[in-house]
């Protein structure tokens, strides 16, 4: 007999997943962590004795015990526009909370009496060896989180050979020495302004990149309610930092933006202008565009966005590498998560082509399940950002430092001693 009836324990489950939600404030889930606790403890429930607390920032990186208290931290330390900006997803929210309910609607059925006392995670992908099966996700305005930016996460990156995705900012030159020569992965947008996007592609294949990884994701408008109900509470002049944002920015005036880390001053005038000029990715995104680009280089060509399976069967067709997209929940409400559409895509990509997937893992255990159920590699975003929020580049490794134990500890408790080991069969739909 239960010390407990079905409804308060549905109360307090109900609060609970409230709480842990990530398109919510850390302050309202706080509140409604604090709900959840009145009721009484359930000493069946043991995770309610010491639960996480989105109010405690750490004070060292090393004190972090998992990626969320970085969150945490960094929610303390960043401006809460910018921190929004990278936190917040597409109207509702809806993809967002979709990517991290789904990885946990699948199980794993671990694989006893092996020998994984010595665990190797590395992969082979595009002609270079990385130490894990994990990549950092390009994202944007990683400076607006510290003044390390993205050139801080290379270092952090290249330290411990870990595979990055990058869009614009310093060129992939710098990024590349950054990361002691291991070459990074060029995200595109593609803009309507054909040079523009073919001096890109070139230039990056010029400096080293092996890998460009165009976004396909983006055919629309869309709008991010917490983001701007958040940028109200932000009392700032926009112009500080983003001075071609801001008209209340002084004329002839010159600053460096946010964002431009290792990059030369230039005036508020030219940098206005070059916006105004640039109309962004076109409408008309075809696979004969696609095709445009890939007849211009000789960099592998990935599409990243893909989340059906007749989109990936023409990716294999063409020779297109399939990277498992919905941009982090952060363009679209469809609710459709990466990892529910990953088994239909491996299905149809049977190995051909190289398959990626990012969207909502945060966890080792996270990135072990799409790896066994037929990743080639997994990416993430936001983690690395809250690392580099509350601790600059010091974070970012922490956040590198704690994937590697947790990603270690799950695959000895899957019974894998290497990548190759992990297999659909260990994988299974829970719910």
């Amino acid at each position: 007999m239960t010390q407990f009836s079905v409804r308060e324990k549905n109360r307090r489950a109900f609060l609970k997943y409230l709480a842990a939600s990530v398109v919510l404030t850390p302050g309202v889930r706080s509140a409604l962590a604090a709900s959840a606790a009145e009721l009484p403890a359930n000493p069946e429930d043991p995770f309610m004795w010491w639960p996480h607390d989105p109010n405690f920032a750490v004070e060292r990186p090393e004190d972090a015990i998992d990626v969320f208290e970085l969150e945490a931290t960094a929610y303390k330390k960043v401006p809460i526009a910018h921190f929004a900006y990278m936190e917040t997803g597409a109207d509702g929210g809806g993809t967002v909370r979709a990517n991290r309910q789904d990885i946990g609607k699948f199980a794993i059925r671990s694989r006893r009496l092996r020998d994984v006392r010595k665990v190797d995670a590395s992969v082979n992908m595009y002609g270079s060896k990385y130490n894990w099966p994990f990549f950092f996700c390009p994202v944007g305005g990683p400076s607006a989180q510290h003044t390390d930016g993205v050139l801080g996460a290379a270092r952090a990156a290249g330290r411990h050979n870990v595979a990055q995705m990058v869009g614009s900012g310093p060129t992939v030159a710098t990024l590349n020495k950054a990361r002691n020569g291991t070459p990074i992965f060029q995200q595109l947008y593609i803009s309507s302004n054909w040079e523009m996007t073919k001096a890109r592609v070139q230039n990056a294949e010029r400096d080293g990149a092996r890998v460009v990884a165009i976004t396909v994701d983006l055919p629309s408008t869309f709008k991010r309610n917490q983001y701007e109900r958040a940028k109200r509470r932000d009392s700032r002049i926009c112009g500080t930092c983003h001075e071609i944002a801001d008209p209340k920015f002084p004329k002839g005036s010159v600053a460096r933006r946010v964002g431009s880390t290792g990059t030369s001053e230039v005036s508020a005038e030219a940098m206005t202008e070059a916006v105004k000029n640039y109309k962004g990715p076109p409408l008309t995104l075809t696979w004969e565009s696609m095709k445009r680009i890939r007849d211009i280089t000789k960099m592998d060509v990935m599409l990243k966005g893909i989340m059906h399976p007749e989109d990936a069967e023409m990716c294999v067709k063409l020779g297109y590498g399939i990277m498992v997209s919905n941009h982090g929940g952060r363009n679209e409400d469809t609710s459709a998560s990466t990892i529910s559409a990953l088994p239909d895509i491996v299905s149809v990509a049977k190995g051909r082509v190289p398959v990626f997937i990012d969207g909502g893992f945060r966890r080792g255990m996270d990135i072990v399940k799409a790896l066994a159920m037929g990743a080639d590699m997994v990416g993430f975003g936001r983690p690395w950002l809250w690392g580099l929020g509350a601790f600059g580049e010091a974070g970012v490794d922490r956040v590198i430092e704690i994937m590697q134990a947790e990603i270690t500890a799950a695959m000895q408790q899957v019974g894998a001693a290497s990548v190759k080991d992990l297999t659909r069969d260990l994988v299974y739909k829970s719910l």
